[in-house]
């Protein structure tokens, strides 16, 4: 069975970090591009971040750059996004997913193959 496993989520105040991870479990990661996606309540899913297979390409939307970063270690399976100065507005579900697609496809369009099944981020004072 293919899954995807987030871990990391949380409540955690404005300005605070949080690092989420996206373990891959019954499949390689190593020929996907993965992507962070979050979805608000009453929000589309938009994605945050996300990187090629081998990590040359890496796309962020505008609202999170500077702030997080998005990396892959390919022979732990696992990708992470570190997220810094957190904002209220970063509140929501996040998902990953992974694509035999390019980056560009993954996150702007989001067609994904695979999607997890979402960890929590709550920023809140």
């Amino acid at each position: 069975q293919l899954q995807l496993v987030e871990s990391g989520g949380g409540l955690v105040q404005p300005g605070g970090s949080l690092r989420l991870s996206c373990a891959a479990s019954g499949f390689a990661l190593e020929p996907y591009a993965i992507g962070w996606f979050r979805q608000a309540p009453g929000k589309e899913r938009e994605g945050v971040s996300c990187i090629s297979s081998r990590a040359f390409n890496i796309h962020y939307a505008d609202s999170v750059k500077g702030r997080f970063t998005i990396s892959r270690d390919n022979a732990k399976n696992t990708v992470y996004l570190q997220m810094n100065t957190l904002k209220p507005e970063d509140t929501g579900l996040y998902y990953c997913a992974a694509a035999r697609s390019t980056v560009q496809a993954l996150c702007v369009q989001v067609r994904a193959d695979i999607w997890g099944q979402g960890t929590q981020v709550t920023v809140s004072s």
